[in-house]
């Protein structure tokens, strides 16, 4: 049976949390999650756990935040003037929203507080700060 290798496509299934034990995504109801292993298509503790896998091995992992989405980095937080922000746009926390940065990079935000005077905008992936768990399986090997 062969072995998951760098470079190759695998396909697999999983379930991520949190380690309060909160689901944050999974792929059940969906295709497997395929991906070439060490391109940098998926975190980097999670690519780091697949090679030596093969079809049918099942495995918790682990994943450290550094391995993952990053600290929460707080100069990624930006207070604008309320006014700056056109009336349609809701500004209510919790919100998604995109930014445009001066080279035209768009960048998704989540709206973190609302003031009379200033909307704060977090650009922080949304599970930065976080340790992450899988349980994953491999269903698919193409190798490279």
């Amino acid at each position: 049976m062969s072995q998951v290798k760098a470079g190759d496509t695998v396909r697999m299934t999983y379930v991520g949390t949190l380690d309060s034990g909160e689901m944050f995504d999974s792929s059940e109801g969906r295709e497997p999650l395929e991906f070439v292993v060490g391109s940098g298509q998926v975190i980097k503790g999670l690519d780091a756990a697949i090679p030596g896998m093969a079809v049918g091995d099942k495995k918790d992992v682990n994943v450290p935040c550094a391995q993952a989405y990053g600290d929460v980095n707080p100069d990624a937080r930006q207070a604008v003037p309320r006014d700056q922000i056109p009336a349609e746009i809701p500004c209510e926390v919790g919100t998604q929203l995109q930014m445009q940065t001066p080279q035209g990079q768009v960048v998704p935000v989540t709206v973190a507080e609302v003031t009379e005077t200033e909307v704060t905008l977090d650009a922080n992936h949304p599970l930065a700060g976080q340790d992450l768990n899988f349980a994953i399986e491999i269903v698919g090997i193409d190798a490279a």
